[in-house]
This record gives C-alpha cells, sequence and structure tokens, in this order.
C-alpha cells in the first residue's frame, strides 16, 4: 500500500536502557523492525544510541549510524533534542529540576548549562544534514511558566519580555538550522512556554516569523488541556512538520480537573495512554493530516501509567499501519460524470 504519511516509526527514548537490545543502536533498532517499524526516531541525548559530537564532526560516523539503521530495515526520521532544547531557557525555579539533563561540569552553573545547550542544539543542526534529515523535534524551553495562572495578577510586561527573551536566544540557533536546510518541529508541551496555538503564535512572532521555527504534532498533550486537536491541524497544517503518535485520556470528577491534584499518574484524571487505549481520535487526525499534505512520519511515543513499554510498542506498530491512508486517485462520483460538453453546460444554464 503506498500512503501520503511515513510509518510506522518509534522514538526511541523511553525504550534505551542498559539491557540488550535495548543498550545499543544496532540491537534497539533491530527490535524496533522486528516488530514493524520502518523508522525510528533518535534521542540524541542518549549516549548508548547516539554520539551527537561525532555525528555533527564526522560524515564517516553520519554514514556507520545510517548504515546501521538501514541493515536493521528502518530509517531514521528525525533527531529529538528535546533535553537540550529545555535548556536553552530555564526559568531559575527550575535550575535544579534540570540541572539532572545537563552534564555533571555544567550543573549549578546556568549560564553554561545554556551554552551548553546552544552548541547541543547548533551540532543537532549538522548532524542532521550528514544524515540527509530535514526535520527534527525538540522543546523550547520556559521562561514564563511558573507564571501560568495569573496570581498574583502578573506584573504587566513579563509574559512579553519572556518571549522576547526566547526570541533572542532561538533566532540565531533557528537561523543555523535554516543555513544547514533542517527545521524544528517544537513540541507544544506543558512545562514549556509553548504549550498551545496562543503561544506558539507568540513565539513565532518572536522569532520574526522564521520558517524553521515548525510543530511536532502531538495530540496528547492537548487532550490533557482539553484543546480541540482538529481544529489545531485546521489552523496550523502548513507548520506541522513531525507527528507524536501518543494517546491520553481525561476523565474529570468531583476531585480533579485539568491540573489533577498533584496526583501520581495513574490517579491523575488526565493521563497518557498506549495507543487504542485512550480518546484521541486518530482516524480523525490521520485523515486531516492526509487532506491538508502531510507527507512525513507517523512516530509513536509511549508513555502509559499502566501498560509495559513492551506490550505498547508491539501493539504501537500494526495500530499506526492500520491508520495510514492509501490517497485515492478519483472521485468516488466519477462513475455519474461525463466529458465535458459546454453546449450542453450552457443548455442546462438556460443561456
Amino acid at each position: 500500500m503506498t500512503t501520503q504519511i511515513k510509518g510506522p516509526a518509534l522514538f526511541l527514548a523511553q525504550f534505551a536502557g542498559d539491557a540488550a537490545p535495548f543498550n545499543t543502536l544496532e540491537g534497539i533498532t533491530k527490535w524496533a523492525a522486528g516488530l514493524g517499524y520502518k523508522g525510528v526516531q533518535i534521542p540524541t541525548f542518549d549516549s548508548r544510541l547516539f554520539d551527537l559530537a561525532r555525528a555533527a564532526e564526522s560524515q564517516t560516523y553520519a554514514d556507520e549510524v545510517a548504515g546501521i539503521c538501514a541493515d536493521a530495515g528502518v530509517e531514521i526520521t528525525e533527531l529529538s533534542t528535546h533535553l537540550q532544547g529545555q535548556l536553552v531557557a530555564v526559568n531559575p525555579a527550575y535550575d535544579l529540576a534540570f540541572d539532572a539533563f545537563a552534564p555533571a561540569d555544567c550543573r549549578g552553573n546556568p549560564a553554561r548549562r545554556q551554552a551548553w545547550a546552544v552548541d547541543q542544539m547548533k551540532k543537532a543542526a549538522v548532524a542532521s544534514e550528514r544524515l540527509g534529515l530535514t526535520t527534527s523535534v525538540s522543546f523550547t524551553g520556559a521562561l514564563a511558566f511558573p507564571y501560568l495562572y495569573p496570581w498574583p495578577q502578573r506584573p504587566a510586561g513579563l509574559i512579553e519580555e519572556a518571549f522576547a527573551e526566547l526570541g533572542r536566544r532561538w533566532t540565531p540557533i533557528l537561523d543555523h538550522y535554516a543555513d544547514h536546510g533542517v527545521t524544528i518541529g517544537y513540541e507544544i508541551h506543558p512545562g514549556e512556554d509553548v504549550f498551545d496555538g496562543a503561544t506558539y503564535e507568540m513565539f513565532v512572532d518572536a522569532c520574526g516569523g522564521h520558517v524553521a521555527a515548525m510543530i511536532n504534532y502531538d495530540p496528547s498533550h492537548f487532550v490533557l488541556q482539553q484543546l480541540d486537536y482538529l481544529a489545531f491541524i485546521d489552523l496550523y497544517h502548513d507548520r506541522i512538520n513531525a507527528f507524536h503518535v501518543k494517546d491520553a485520556e481525561f476523565n474529570p470528577d468531583g476531585r480533579q480537573g485539568v491540573y489533577s491534584g498533584y496526583q501520581p499518574w495513574i490517579n491523575r484524571a488526565g493521563r497518557f495512554r498506549s495507543l487504542g487505549d485512550g480518546q484521541v481520535d486518530f482516524a480523525g487526525i490521520f485523515s486531516k493530516l492526509t487532506q491538508y499534505g502531510y507527507d512525513s512520519w507517523a512516530v509513536l511515543e509511549w508513555e502509559c501509567c499502566i501498560k509495559s513499554p513492551e506490550q505498547g510498542a508491539a501493539e504501537g506498530a500494526p495500530f499506526i499501519e492500520s491508520h495510514l491512508i492509501e490517497v485515492t486517485g478519483k472521485a468516488f462520483d466519477d462513475f455519474a460524470g461525463g466529458d465535458k460538453d459546454d453546449a450542453a453546460i450552457r443548455a442546462m444554464l438556460g443561456l
């Protein structure tokens, strides 16, 4: 079957581990291919699978990585820089928590940590180009998120300055990506300053409408916010360059709503689920993305508080496969039509 959307593919971050086959790129790609996946999204922050510095410096190493994947029977869909992107912008309230994403020699030094993150982002652009990729996926980081709820009242100009600073930090990075023919699909995600359509627009404006500032579409985060994830595609389809296929559910009750009461994931009103176990209308999503011409990868991101990752991965490939659409080449009512007849048309109009 020839489909417009490519897949199924698998984001490897949640499956990497210290035991075989999950501790090497060769092992994990063969495992993924054995489950039916045709592509893999590689986390650049996991040295067990990928050496970002080498990939940026050496075409030979990049070719070796591509060869390992090809030998396993999968393509590389994108490089992920989620953790490094997070560190491009960190509000001081999160310094200790996000230090865990940085190398030991950057911890406790926000300026050094940010410089490292920016360098990592730029290396990923070069590595993507060496691998023949034109898209990547990441986070924006967050300066304003601690002030999400306006109580106490936010001082005038706080949000505007936060996004202006995001623009100052990200525009040079985006310019670097554009120079290397690569775009960044930002995952629209609570915890980032860009967590919905309104904040994405603010970010793009702050970056001067940058063509490299794209969207990694993930409906699970919109379910938890009660945002219309199908209408989101209508609004922003021309900016969607990547797609995380992840399920979620939202079950509010008399105790919990969107914020879910600080409960652990399994007890939250809003929680992530394995594909098919949640509430996301994937038939509607695949239809809309196909309608608007999205022709890149459908990548499973597994994050479920109930089901094991092994079962989730095994079920994910056939689930995505079943939603891929073979685009029609004709209209369903062509059988009832006929050749154009100008005289008949004029007669039908009384002309």
